[in-house]
């Protein structure tokens, strides 16, 4: 179980941290042991959206408390919601018909404009899991309606050496801190085509991570991100992929496989797609040119694709 604090009705909810301790019994060999340790922090956020004195629930996704304002930013950037210059504030709510615990589980992001957005976004009532994202999210026909042109195609991105792509696992391990603390944390990081490691993010969630990037530029005024590659820790998903070409990037590496959805989105859109990057190999899945292979490398047909993946 974890642990609780029991505190008075009218005494002020504590913000929740990205872990929690918990009463564990530990079995190794023959021995037992109980003792406390830390395990990642699973916590609902509502997303609110308003303007022109309207307020609407957008979305409630599971994920890791820290960084929420950038979480918010990032999945209303990913749904064509809100864009450079579009947000005005975004805050914690703290009505007073919130119960305490829920003020830190709830932001109100507060766009720019007279009216709320009309979009298809705000009739679908998200419910996204730290699992699966969002359920129900447009297809690549609405994409393509949304972006137009690909951003990924609009800006110039030099060939990135396959021996700095074999590295970028290990640096984003590295700079995991709350998953070396519970080993329960997916991560995305943002880098540079030179490799320079711009943010990293950690979540339960593989897709917040990557909304907590997105929305970490969005708020620093770097979007488009025409110049830079994403890096996830577990698999690329139709999601996450969809953030990405929203975004601008015009790579996405990852550790592990790409779902179909990811590989035709990524075609679609000129985005380059590495997966399997594990060690010194990786596979491309979508647009090559933009790898930058070993001088000496010669490509052999009929090789498996690689090992399953998380």
């Amino acid at each position: 179980m974890t642990e609780r604090l029991d505190l008075p009705v009218d005494a002020p909810a504590a913000r929740p941290g990205p872990t929690t301790r918990a009463r564990v019994r530990e079995v190794t060999g023959g021995r037992v042991r109980d003792r406390r340790d830390d395990v990642a922090t699973e916590e609902p956020l509502e997303i609110r959206i308003a303007a022109g004195g309207h307020t609407r629930t957008l979305a409630v996704t599971m994920r890791t408390p820290g960084a929420d304002f950038e979480l918010a930013a990032g999945f209303l950037s990913g749904e064509g919601l809100a864009g450079p210059g579009d947000i005005a504030s975004i805050a914690y709510c703290t009505e007073e018909a919130l119960p305490p615990e829920a003020r830190h589980n709830t932001v109100t992001v507060r766009l720019n404009r007279r009216e709320l957005p009309d979009s298809p976004a705000l009739a679908r009532n998200f419910v996204t899991t730290s699992a699966c994202g969002v359920c129900g999210a447009a297809g690549l026909a609405a994409l393509r309606d949304r972006l137009g042109e690909p951003p990924a195609a609009a800006g110039a991105f030099p060939p990135v050496p396959a021996e700095l792509l074999y590295g970028l696992p290990d640096r984003l391990r590295a700079a995991q801190s709350i998953f070396g603390k519970t080993g329960g944390l997916h991560a995305a990081g943002l880098l540079t085509a030179d490799g320079e490691l711009l943010a990293v993010r950690e979540d339960v969630g593989r897709h917040n991570a990557v909304d907590k990037i997105v929305g970490w530029a969005l708020l620093g005024d770097r979007l488009p991100l025409a110049s830079c590659l994403l890096m996830v820790s577990g698999r690329t998903s139709y999601e996450i992929m969809q953030k990405a070409v929203a975004a601008g990037l015009p790579m996405v590496c990852a550790v592990s496989a790409p779902s179909s959805l990811a590989v035709d989105l990524a075609r679609e859109f000129g985005v380059t797609l590495v997966g399997f990057l594990r060690g010194e190999r990786f596979n491309i899945y979508a647009n090559p040119a933009r790898v930058a292979p070993h001088a000496d490398a010669r490509p052999q047909r009929g090789m498996r694709a690689g090992p399953e993946g998380n």
